[in-house]
């Protein structure tokens, strides 16, 4: 397990985006993916918003993904597999690298065919609390003509990121912007942030 922490780590310090090819194994990963195909089926998800609760808007022009909300409280033993590694990696990051997380969010993403989310900053201008993003992908058998890549922009080295399964990528909130290219097959995630309120 600590092997794809310090891959993150390692990747991040390297160039501002870190990237773990297996931080999720092939089960929970598997799991966590049939948990959001049935939790679709039941017409759960829901529109994602732009913004906050505090400024929170809805725009199919500039984000057109589902989301579902990950929460201790709903008690699924593979949602809170998936908590139990965070955790892990939370105390690891603090330790190694003094990052001071306390807290954290995660939401499962579904995109459709033809779906998107233009560029944006994950930290909103009126709660600075976002400290690091993270995405877990959850699509097996990912092809390039499947589209729906990660694109990371930096200055000189925009970098196009594969949401092939088990992968997770990290990033500063505060500190890129990024896009969801235009998928053309089912794209599946679980989408959060590491904060410190």
């Amino acid at each position: 397990m600590e092997n794809g922490f310090e891959d993150l780590i390692a990747s991040y310090i390297e160039n501002k985006v870190g990237i773990s090819e297996h931080f999720l194994s092939a089960e929970l990963a598997n799991n966590l993916k049939q948990n959001l195909l049935d939790l679709n089926q039941k017409s759960l998800l829901q529109a994602a918003g732009i913004g906050n609760s505090e400024k929170l808007s809805y725009d199919g022009a500039i984000r057109s993904d589902s989301i579902y909300w990950l929460d201790k409280n709903h008690n699924n033993v593979f949602e809170n597999e998936f908590f139990a590694q965070i955790d892990a990696f939370i105390i690891y990051l603090n330790e190694s690298c003094y990052a001071g997380i306390t807290g954290y969010e995660f939401h499962y993403s579904l995109y459709e065919t033809g779906d998107f989310y233009l560029k944006h900053l994950d930290q909103f201008k009126n709660n600075p609390s976002r400290k690091y993003s993270m995405i877990s992908y959850l699509n097996s058998n990912w092809q390039e003509s499947d589209g729906g890549e990660l694109m990371i922009h930096q200055e000189n080295n925009n970098q196009k990121i594969s949401p092939t399964q088990g992968k997770t990528v990290f990033f500063k909130s505060n500190e890129l912007v990024h896009e969801v290219l235009v998928t053309q097959n089912t794209r599946m995630s679980i989408t959060g942030w590491l904060k410190s309120d």
